[in-house]
């Protein structure tokens, strides 16, 4: 079945704000609400930053059918993997069946402000994450787990509320070797739309390779991805929504090592508006924003959860379950 869900953008409004509108998105019919897990947002600037994981123990208690979940932690520097393990488990113990952990190796804009760390490496960072994944698993699973890694050790350690069913943790991967990981060690593959199509196919075959190694099966991974559009029934006010999100738009070249929101702001404010806009799917007509987000469904997306741009989250909501949601589901199930 085809999922459709709600990326609650934390960088873009206070909490009780974004709580408002993510219980509407379930309302209007959403199967599911992803928040993002920032420390700092894209922009200083009437930028916001709650903590998921109080957040999301509100939404849980707020809502009462959409699964939840963050998209994505990274439990690794800011967060030791046993205080995000007591902290989901608590979650999963409360709404049973509802809950996802979604972890990624992180950003430096997160991580680095926070902590006064020095930023490693990309492979650094893939190994923190896998070594991270097994603790969890292994403080939901086991009690007076004594763990000594490269990067955590624990002590007889014992996460007293486990929920019945193992909460499951999806990775989040935008390169070959973290998405092989994901395959490999995880119950679901994240990933973001809008970059080379040809990625896409790059990082799930890389997803296949991580379950074959493994000796799963394919079908046993939840694949989900966020999908950025700008709906509106005004094409051009469409686009105009993405300069608030012109950050996204930076190759990586461009934000590597920036680490402060002003001066994220200040790079992101200097795109036009066509790059600011050259992530997202802009449109004002239903069937176009179905046939640009075919492609993924083809590719075996099943959850997609749409991210929009623009202040008025409640307006785009009901637009996009009114006109758009229901056309997705009669053409992909």
């Amino acid at each position: 079945m085809l999922k459709l869900g709600y990326k609650a953008s934390a960088e873009q409004f206070g909490p009780s704000e974004l709580l408002d509108f993510s219980c509407l998105a379930e309302e209007v019919g959403f199967d599911s609400v992803f928040v993002s897990d920032h420390f700092q947002p894209w922009k200083h600037n009437d930028g916001h930053a709650p903590s998921s994981l109080a957040w999301l123990g509100a939404l849980g208690a707020r809502t009462r059918r959409a699964v939840i979940g963050t998209s994505v932690a990274t439990p690794t520097f800011r967060y030791h993997p046993s205080i995000v393990a007591q902290a989901f488990g608590t979650l999963g113990s409360m709404f049973p069946g509802r809950v996802v952990l979604g972890v990624g190796t992180g950003e430096s804009l997160n991580e680095v402000p926070a902590t006064a760390m020095q930023w490693p490496g990309a492979k650094e960072r893939r190994d923190r994450l896998r070594e991270a994944v097994a603790l969890i698993n292994k403080l939901w699973t086991e009690d007076r787990v004594t763990f000594e890694g490269q990067f955590y050790q624990t002590d007889k350690a014992t996460i007293y509320d486990k929920p019945k069913d193992k909460v499951p943790i999806w990775i989040a991967a935008s390169g070959p070797l973290a998405a092989q990981m994901a395959g490999q060690v995880a119950e679901g593959f994240i990933c973001t739309s809008g970059k080379n199509p040809q990625l896409y196919v790059d990082l799930l075959a890389k997803v296949g390779d991580g379950l074959a190694k493994a000796g799963r099966q394919d079908a046993s991974l939840e694949r989900m991805i966020e999908v950025k559009v700008s709906f509106d029934t005004d094409a051009q006010e469409a686009k105009e929504l993405t300069r608030h999100w012109a950050a996204l738009a930076l190759s990586p070249e461009e934000k590597v090592g920036v680490e402060d929101p002003v001066e994220m702001e200040r790079l992101a404010d200097a795109l036009p508006l066509d790059r600011a806009a050259s992530r997202w799917i802009v449109s004002s007509d239903p069937e176009e924003q179905v046939a640009r987000i075919r492609p993924y469904v083809e590719l075996g997306f099943r959850h997609l959860v749409f991210h929009a741009p623009g202040p008025d989250q409640g307006r785009f909501l009901k637009l996009y379950a009114e006109r758009v949601c229901p056309l997705l589901r009669k053409e992909f199930g």
